[in-house]
C-alpha cells in the first residue's frame, strides 16, 4: 500500500472517529459499498479525478441524502473529493470504514475483546476444517447461503458484531475467509492502540508463560499486544511468535527462558 493511500485511509480513519457512530452505520456502509462493488459506472463517476471535488461531492449527496444515516452520507462525500488509484480502491477504503464502525458499535457496548477473541477463534475453526473451509469459498453457492451457515454456527454463541463481521468476511472480494478475518482482528486492536501476535505452540502457555510473553513483546514494540494462542504440534515444544512482519522462534521452558532472553 503506497503513502499516499495510507494518509487517504487515516484522514478517513479521524474523520469516523469523529462521526457519532449509530448501531445502522455500519450497515449503511456495508450498502454503500455493495453498490459500489455492483456498478463499475457508478465507481467511476465518483472517483473520476477529471470531475470537480464539489460535483462528485453533490452526486454522493444526489444519490444517498435521505437513504442511508448522514454521517454515512457525510464521510462516503468526503472520500469522494480524495484521489484514489481507482474505483475498487475507493470502496475498500469505505469498507475498512463500515468494519471499523462495527468495532465502535462493539466496544460502545463493552464488547470488543471479546469480538476480536471470537474472530479468531472461529477463523481457526474454519482453517481446522476443510469442509468448511472450501464450503465458505465456493463462489458458486449462493452468497447468502454461506452466510446463513455461518450464522448459525455462531447465533447465540458470540457478540452481535462477531455475526456481522464474520458474516461480511464470507464475501472476501479479494481474499480469502481467513485472511479477511485477520484483517478485522488487526483492525479490532488498532481501536486500543494495540497489536495482534499470533503465538504458536505445541500445547498451552501458562497464565505466567503469557503474561511474560506478553510483557516482553508489549516492550519491544512500545505498545500493548494482544496474544492469540494457536496451538500446533508441529511446534514440536517450540514457539513461533507472529507479530506484524516480523517472526521469532524458540524453544519453550517452563520458563519461557528462550523468550525472555529475547526480550529481556
Amino acid at each position: 500500500m503506497s503513502t499516499a493511500t495510507d494518509a487517504r485511509l487515516s484522514s478517513l480513519d479521524r474523520m469516523l472517529d469523529d462521526s457519532q457512530v449509530s448501531d445502522s452505520f455500519a450497515t449503511d456502509m456495508f450498502a454503500v459499498d455493495d453498490a459500489l462493488e455492483s456498478s463499475a459506472t457508478l465507481r467511476r463517476a465518483v472517483t473520476d479525478p477529471g470531475t470537480p471535488e464539489g460535483a462528485r461531492r453533490a452526486l454522493v449527496h444526489g444519490l444517498l441524502d435521505g437513504k442511508v444515516d448522514r454521517a454515512v452520507v457525510d464521510l462516503v462525500a468526503e472520500a469522494a473529493t480524495l484521489r484514489w488509484a481507482g474505483g475498487r480502491t475507493f470502496a475498500a477504503a469505505l469498507e475498512r470504514q463500515a468494519v471499523r464502525a462495527q468495532l465502535i458499535t462493539a466496544d460502545r457496548r463493552s464488547e470488543l475483546e471479546d469480538t476480536e477473541d471470537q474472530l479468531f477463534r472461529f477463523a481457526r475453526l474454519v482453517e481446522s476444517s476443510p469442509d468448511l473451509r472450501n464450503l465458505l469459498g465456493d463462489r458458486a453457492i449462493d452468497l447468502s447461503r454461506r452466510q446463513e451457515l455461518v450464522e448459525g454456527l455462531l447465533r447465540g454463541r458470540t457478540t452481535e458484531s462477531t455475526i456481522v463481521l464474520a458474516k461480511r468476511a464470507v464475501l472476501a472480494r479479494e481474499r480469502t475467509f481467513g485472511q479477511t478475518i485477520e484483517g478485522y482482528i488487526t483492525l479490532a486492536a488498532a481501536q486500543k492502540n494495540r497489536a495482534v501476535a499470533t503465538v504458536r505452540v505445541a500445547k498451552p502457555l501458562s497464565s505466567d508463560q503469557r503474561n511474560r510473553l506478553q510483557a516482553g513483546l508489549s516492550q519491544k514494540i512500545g505498545r500493548e499486544v494482544t496474544i492469540q494462542e494457536v496451538i500446533d504440534p508441529d511446534i514440536l515444544g517450540g514457539v513461533r511468535v507472529e507479530l506484524g512482519d516480523e517472526v521469532f522462534e524458540g524453544t519453550v521452558a517452563d520458563r519461557l527462558e528462550s523468550a525472555r532472553r529475547l526480550f529481556g
